[in-house]
């Protein structure tokens, strides 16, 4: 946004007021005759970033390919998993394939920032089975990063569950069946934080 003020101060004398208001826009006049001039201009800029036509492409390609991969949507498949974690939610869809991951319509080693620990989380159910070149994985994930990533895992231990029932002790044993509650702590009244607390003065 750019403005220009100009005042015009000629010696003073009674004032005669008078308003125009030009047929331009975002331009306003005022002036006052032989003692003040005052005019006022506006100009308002806005700029916005747009996709690129590649990543639209893609992006929308995908969606097409998952669609008619996962007719009825991802409930009504029969291999399916829900994980949480915090505020995070995954819905976790297992097909025979490749180890082709796909997270909302977007590549796994794209959409998780390519977080080295995020993407481990991702592979650890499947790596554990022996199922990692062997499903697809489609999912449909909100919340922030790190826990879906967490979330992520926990769906797809909950979908190999429904492959076979037999893989219930390997993915125990390794803790992937156990949903982490762990949350952020409140704030309480008075201390800054949810434990930090002002300086103690004795005096």
């Amino acid at each position: 946004m750019a403005i220009s003020i100009a005042f015009k101060t000629p010696p003073l004398s009674p004032l005669s007021f008078s308003s125009e208001t030009s047929h331009k826009p975002n331009n306003i006049s005022f002036s006052w005759s032989n003692s003040l001039s005052f005019s006022l201009s506006l100009t308002l800029r806005v700029s916005a970033t747009v996709a690129s036509p590649e990543i639209t492409t893609t992006i929308t390609n995908l969606k097409k390919s998952v669609k008619s991969r996962l007719p009825g949507g991802f409930s009504a498949q029969s291999i399916h998993g829900t994980g949480r974690r915090k505020c995070a939610l995954a819905r976790v869809v297992l097909q025979e394939g490749t180890g082709k991951v796909i997270i909302n319509y977007r590549d796994a080693k794209e959409y998780p920032q390519t977080n080295p620990s995020w993407l481990h989380y991702l592979k650890v159910p499947r790596v554990t089975l022996g199922y990692e070149s062997s499903y697809d994985m489609f999912v449909k994930a909100g919340g922030d990063l790190a826990g879906q990533a967490q979330a992520i895992s926990l769906g797809v231990a909950r979908a190999l569950l429904k492959v076979s029932q037999n893989h219930r002790i390997p993915l125990k044993r390794e803790e992937l069946l156990t949903r982490d509650s762990g949350i952020a702590e409140r704030k309480k009244v008075g201390p800054k934080k949810a434990r930090k607390t002002p300086q103690f003065s004795k005096r």
